[in-house]
């Protein structure tokens, strides 16, 4: 639960933070934290130290899921689709590979290394958007500011909570986290049980995670052309539902078979961090749409791996488990009806407002 309970709560904070702060240096805080949060788990002597900066890092990674879209609309408003996609993309990587080199690394030079290593990568991340700030503050000096800026619209004006659009959104964020999370979760463990080896299992976690790499190339740019996108989602329920039927009920050894097709339900991702962006006109609502549909969304899935354990009974074949991450798809599936009319998040905006 802490990953999911931790992207919820910065959901909820991180909209008013954007109000105060620019998202450049917000992004670039969130990332430190996480770095710290990474260096504090590896190092840490108790339980609790490790539960303590485990919260730290997803608080971290939590700002990160939430400014990323607007700082997308703000610098590429123009490629909604391949932008998404490579973002999706590199966390299908990212996943895929940390779920496979964790045991090896463990192994080679012991647990500690193999979850302090991505502090590296976090701490590199940091680089790119140092230079970003740099460039500003120096174009800053140089350029004299515009004496007729329209100043956009605020972030108390407007109220994700009183849109279909918001609830919706939140709602797919619902759906398909709590399964994405319960499945990162439990997959191994499931498998385990029917007969799978440890090292196998481990195999198929991975394959579960890459396969979020080609949906999301492809479905940003799906979703981007189309304004009426509801069967992309219902594809993605339909993946995750064969995905677990194969799973429970086909032989262990054409287990790979139906992880793959589970795998490919992920891609419920890409579609709804394209759709925010696709349902905001302005960065602003881009912002306000994606911290409280995060919020919203998280703060729901958090159950998904909780219950997922909480509902198996030795013998029971994990169905009362899989059932409610079925019970999930259909919230993904009302989430999915309720933003598909095209139209905007600042359409419920003051008029003068919305032609800021």
């Amino acid at each position: 639960m802490l990953p999911t309970a931790g992207f919820a709560a910065m959901g909820f904070l991180a909209v008013p933070l954007i109000r105060r702060t620019q998202p450049e240096h917000l992004l670039l805080v969130s990332i430190l934290l996480t770095t710290r949060g990474q260096i504090g788990r590896a190092l840490g002597s108790t339980t609790l130290a490790f539960l303590v900066f485990t919260c730290v890092a997803m608080l971290g990674i939590g700002v990160v899921n939430v400014v990323i879209p607007p700082l997308l609309m703000k610098y590429f408003p123009d490629k909604i689709g391949i932008l998404p996609a490579l973002h999706v993309t590199l966390l299908a990587v990212s996943t895929a590979v940390a779920a496979q080199a964790a045991i090896p690394l463990a192994g080679m030079y012991g647990w500690r290394f193999s979850i302090g290593i991505w502090a590296v990568i976090s701490a590199a991340a940091t680089v790119p958007w140092l230079t970003v700030l740099a460039g500003r503050r120096t174009a800053a000096r140089v350029r004299k500011p515009p004496t007729s800026e329209v100043p956009p619209p605020r972030t108390s004006v407007i109220k994700p909570w009183r849109s279909s659009i918001g609830w919706g959104t939140a709602l797919i964020f619902a759906g398909c986290s709590s399964n994405t999370f319960a499945a990162l979760t439990w997959l191994p463990v499931v498998v385990i049980d029917r007969g799978m080896s440890p090292g196998t299992a481990g195999f198929m976690l991975a394959l579960y995670s890459i396969l979020g790499l080609p949906v999301g190339l492809v479905v940003p740019f799906a979703v981007a052309r189309m304004p009426r996108p509801l069967p992309i989602a219902i594809l993605f329920v339909v993946t995750f539902s064969v995905g677990y039927g194969g799973i429970i009920f086909a032989p262990i050894t054409s287990a790979a078979v139906w992880v793959a097709i589970a795998g490919l339900g992920q891609g419920a991702y890409s579609f709804v961090f394209t759709m925010i962006n696709k349902r905001a006109r302005t960065q602003t609502g881009s912002g306000v749409l994606s911290g409280f549909a995060q919020g919203v969304g998280y703060t729901l899935a958090s159950l998904g791996p909780f219950l997922f354990g909480l509902l198996h009974q030795p013998g029971d074949h994990w169905l009362p488990s899989f059932g409610m991450l079925g019970a999930w798809l259909l919230v993904l599936t009302v989430g999915a009806l309720m933003i598909n009319r095209p139209r905007v998040l600042e359409d419920a905006l003051p008029a003068e407002t919305a032609r800021r």
